[in-house]
């Protein structure tokens, strides 16, 4: 099946003054088949070769074929430029000779000429490939991540009391919970997150801090370092203050218990009332 707006390998089926027709696998219907045009053939094809292409619609409607990969395929994110504005909406390039429409009701923010925004790809009503920049209907939800998973996105939205929505890999929905954001973030910026949860839905649930057992390892190196600064004691107990232990360690009265209970199982300190010291064989 020939499908609209993505990159696909289709086979010549017939040569003509104006290109070839390529059809797909499974399509066998005359009527189906889509041009590629002359200038993008190379002389050596032949009746039967595969050819990668990209389907979308041309100046006139007609559905085309091109061997350009435009900047967004569906299922993907990009930034785009404005190049054009009109009252029903705004034209965008995504390196094709026909620009990209972005209708009015789609655009989420005021946008401005020559300004760039982040968009997906989605087919209208009518057919016809648009541009949106409302990313939860484009964004897909069958990753193959999986619990703590190191990935890599693009931070789209920032919804209060929600938190910050991400585009995993320009492709996936994922989401970094209010309070799993330790540091300011913005739309746009490109992030390493950890995923911490796979919703039965497939959406994805991000945190930037490291998986339990790796935080509590990386706080119990933090916690042996200042202990070899300090001549091998800190006055930090469970009886210390929050403010104490953050000003001393740099993190939670939390984590510092639970990466201290860590360290005394494996024998490495011990806990006093006056606080933590290391063992020496």
């Amino acid at each position: 099946m020939i499908k609209l707006g993505e990159m696909q390998e289709l086979e010549v089926a017939k040569k003509v003054d104006i290109g070839v027709y390529l059809k797909s696998e499974d399509n066998e219907k005359p009527e189906d088949r889509v041009l590629l045009p002359i200038k993008q053939v190379s002389a050596d094809t032949k009746i039967g070769d595969k050819i990668n292409v990209f389907i979308y619609r041309d100046s006139k409607d007609r559905i085309i074929a091109t061997v350009k990969r435009p900047k967004i395929v569906m299922g993907e994110i990009a930034y785009l430029k404005v190049v054009e504005m009109s009252r029903i909406g705004a034209f965008l390039n995504w390196g094709l000779e026909k620009d990209l429409f972005l209708p009015f009701k789609e655009q989420v923010d005021d946008i401005k000429l020559n300004g760039e925004y982040m968009v997906g790809l989605y087919i209208d009503k009518s057919g016809r490939l648009c541009a949106t920049m409302n990313l939860f209907k484009v964004l897909r939800t069958d990753s193959p991540y999986k619990v703590n998973d190191v990935v890599k996105g693009t931070v789209f939205s920032l919804k209060r009391g929600l938190g910050a929505m991400v585009a995993v890999d320009g492709k996936y929905l994922g989401l970094i919970h209010e309070g799993e954001i330790l540091k300011p973030v913005r739309p746009g910026q490109s992030i390493e997150v950890r995923v911490s949860n796979v919703k039965e839905d497939g959406k994805l649930d991000l945190s930037f801090k490291d998986a339990p057992k790796l935080q509590i390892d990386k706080d119990g190196e933090k916690i042996i370092k200042a202990l070899a600064r300090s001549k091998g004691t800190l006055p930090l107990n469970d009886d210390s203050s929050p403010e104490e232990i953050n000003r001393v360690l740099g993190m939670s009265k939390s984590s510092f218990k639970k990466a201290a209970g860590r360290l005394m199982k494996r024998k490495i300190i011990i806990m006093t009332k006056s606080g933590i010291k290391m063992i020496v064989d």
